[in-house]
């Protein structure tokens, strides 16, 4: 009796998250992925066809028939698309190599701090938090402008003789997101290193090895998991980013993010959203996965 009851709480604990899985990503993903195979059209909702279910058979097989991928096809032919999914893997791997090189400081400093001094700076890291990340983001438009308070601080010290065009630049939007999305990128490094034993690096150091050589042996590779995770959490999301380069780039700053809102909102193209969408998530899903498979296999390897 209690090894029964023992499994059913063991697969009600599995299933908790397969359950949330299903509604909250395959059935959103299977919604997106039926309108990004329809066609355009001027109607509510503005694609064909719909499916309804009181033709019955007949109905259910003209639904499907009437199902095409002219729209995946559009994307290969016009040059807008590509482009803008390239220009976001651009600005996404910049970003995320400027976010590595101030936050990984920014996390070695924290773990190397005393521990009554960690929760303090713990919580310095996540303090912009606590204010909406659309007022963080115009707040930057105020130190950026020409009038801006950056501006304002470089000719009152004489370093700049007129103000410097900063917003609506790629500057603007790489400050936006490093800022924005560092975070992510401190805290798993810093998770990684607080769990390290110091006593390797001192062993090193008395081994010979000078405290930079100790530090890219040692310290470096036992914080990768961190980095790895910490460039995930910041790749991931600026690839899809619209705000930022939106408030701060604009319109000269192409993005994959903007792309999909003008298709959704201004052409009211749900096809050809749907299907950018698609193309977008298979770019983000598949290097994880292949990621994932890697890690696994040197985990069995080394057992």
């Amino acid at each position: 009796m209690r090894g029964w009851r023992d499994r059913i709480r063991g697969s009600a604990l599995v299933g908790v998250p397969y359950v949330w899985l299903l509604f909250l990503f395959l059935v959103p993903f299977g919604i997106v992925l039926k309108i990004a195979v329809s066609d355009t059209a001027l109607a509510i909702p503005p694609y064909t066809p719909t499916l309804d279910l009181s033709e019955g058979w007949a109905g259910l097989k003209a639904f499907f028939a009437d199902l095409d991928f002219e729209n995946f096809v559009w994307l290969t032919e016009d040059d807008l698309y590509w482009k803008a999914y390239l220009s976001s893997a651009k600005i996404a791997l910049i970003s995320t190599f400027l976010a590595l090189l101030v936050g990984y400081p920014i996390a070695y400093a924290m773990a190397s701090a005393s521990e009554e001094w960690r929760p303090t700076l713990m919580m310095l890291v996540i303090l912009p938090f606590w204010t909406s990340f659309l007022i963080r983001v115009y707040a930057w438009i105020g130190i950026l402008s020409q009038e801006g308070f950056l501006n304002q601080f470089l000719l009152m010290t004489g370093l700049v003789s007129e103000p410097l065009m900063l917003l609506n630049s790629p500057t603007a939007v790489y400050i936006g997101i490093v800022y924005t999305y560092l975070p992510f990128m401190v805290l798993p490094i810093y998770a990684s290193l607080e769990k390290m034993d110091i006593s390797l690096v001192e062993a090193a150091t008395d081994l010979g090895c000078t405290r930079a050589k100790a530090f890219w042996l040692v310290t470096f590779p036992l914080s990768k998991p961190g980095v790895i995770a910490g460039c995930f959490l910041v790749f991931i999301p600026v690839i899809g980013e619209f705000v930022i380069p939106s408030l701060l780039g604009g319109s000269q700053t192409l993005m994959i993010g903007k792309v999909l809102w003008e298709e959704f909102f201004s052409n009211r193209d749900w096809p050809v959203a749907s299907a950018v969408a698609i193309i977008l998530l298979l770019i983000l899903v598949i290097p994880i996965i292949l990621f994932q498979r890697n890690e696994q296999n040197q985990r069995e390897a080394e057992q």
